[in-house]
């Protein structure tokens, strides 16, 4: 059984153990059910060999390309719970690998630039700014109302900026009391300010919202 680091605040151990939990069902939806639906796959494909009446062999079809369908929306749903390349490259190439998968889901174009060399960031704390950006992202194609977001990534020796800007109806910003604040926005601000870093959210009605996030390096 895990035990609680006494020194690790609650909210910051939830987190982890629900990032665990996360990749372990992501890898399982690849590795697994992703794996064996392609074996079923290749079973019926052998099959529809040896079967020569039409109304059989069109049925076979069939099912044969709803399970390649099934196949590739759960290569995307793992892919999108938690990216390969965040693990294995970096912070900046998970997240250009989302902005595909993004576009491709919701039409909403993001131009994207980054600034300065990139730099080492810690496991913990490029999953949380990559999830604040997910989040932020998620947000957009709800609420935006916007086919078009500006992203940059500002790198230097001591820390890193993200802005993200869309370019939407906007809202009307409300006071930082507790119990204004959606859940999605508090989580955002909360996972930044477990890695020493700030996420800041600035929005004007009919000029969009935009969403800083600073990460001390």
């Amino acid at each position: 059984m895990e035990l609680i680091n006494p020194k690790q605040p609650i909210s910051s151990y939830i987190i982890d153990s629900q990032e665990e939990e996360i990749k372990r069902i992501a890898l399982e939806l690849h590795e697994g059910v992703g794996q064996n639906l392609y074996s079923i796959l290749t079973g019926l494909q052998f099959v529809e060999t040896g079967i020569k009446e039409p109304h059989m062999k069109n049925h076979l079809r069939e099912m044969s390309l709803l399970i390649e369908k099934t196949i590739q929306e759960i290569r995307l749903l793992s892919v999108e719970l938690h990216p390969p390349a965040l693990t294995t490259l970096g912070l900046l190439p998970a997240v250009k690998n989302y902005i595909k998968l993004y576009t491709s889901t919701f039409g909403i174009l993001v131009d994207l630039e980054s600034h300065g060399d990139e730099r080492p960031i810690p496991e913990r704390n490029r999953i949380a700014v990559f999830r604040v950006c997910q989040e932020a992202f998620v947000n957009i194609a709800k609420y935006a109302d916007t086919s078009e977001v500006k992203m940059n990534f500002y790198w230097n020796e001591n820390e890193l900026k993200i802005n993200i800007h869309d370019f939407g109806k906007g809202f009307q910003p409300v006071e930082p009391k507790e119990h204004t604040f959606s859940s999605g926005l508090a989580a955002m601000k909360e996972r930044m300010y477990l890695t020493g870093g700030e996420c800041t959210i600035s929005s004007k009605i009919g000029e969009g919202t935009s969403i800083q996030i600073s990460l001390p390096l």
